[in-house]
């Protein structure tokens, strides 16, 4: 129960050091007109396939690998996190991907650079980006006001055959 507590401490941490980076670079390449928080779409890397199997994610402004995936049939824009265990997503996204509110047990208290948060459980059918899709991805839910961004973890990563950084891109392979 502690070594889960711990990763999922260690989880939300991570996530909570990328979220002030994501939004200043998200304020500062958003057009005025376009609302903070929303990355004005012509800026956003694109998923590359490379071979049927294979997707290069280019690396994004701030040097991270972003990309748009589909989770349980339903877009959603994701930035890989090596450093995270589990696919970490938040409530709002959760419900968009059909995971009701009833079906999430909250029972894990989480420390984050913003304060205790509470984290659930979930699996995931299926997550996609180009040709690649993998099925039953562990995942938690965080509490929208913890988490604002999709993290694609190591739950995913681990699935595939192989995943590493070649000339400013990610490769995908599985």
């Amino acid at each position: 129960m502690l070594v889960r507590v711990l990763v999922f401490a260690g989880l939300i941490a991570a996530a909570a050091t990328q979220v002030p980076a994501l939004l200043s670079k998200q304020a500062a390449t958003s057009e005025s007109s376009t609302a903070v928080g929303e990355v004005a779409l012509a800026q956003q890397p694109i998923a590359a396939p490379a071979a049927y199997g294979s997707v290069m994610l280019p690396a994004g402004a701030g040097g991270h690998y972003e990309g748009d995936f589909k989770i349980n049939g339903r877009s959603v824009h994701g930035l890989i996190d090596t450093g995270a265990t589990y696919v970490a997503i938040n409530e709002s996204t959760a419900r968009r991907l059909g995971i009701s509110g009833n079906d999430l047990d909250y029972r894990y208290t989480i420390q984050t650079a913003n304060g205790a948060s509470k984290v659930a459980l979930a699996k995931l059918d299926r997550l996609e980006i180009g040709t690649i899709k993998v099925r039953d991805v562990d995942a938690v839910v965080a509490k929208d006001d913890a988490l604002s961004t999709t993290l694609i973890g190591m739950s995913f990563l681990k699935k595939l055959n192989s995943y590493g950084a070649e000339n400013g891109s990610l490769r995908l392979t599985q």
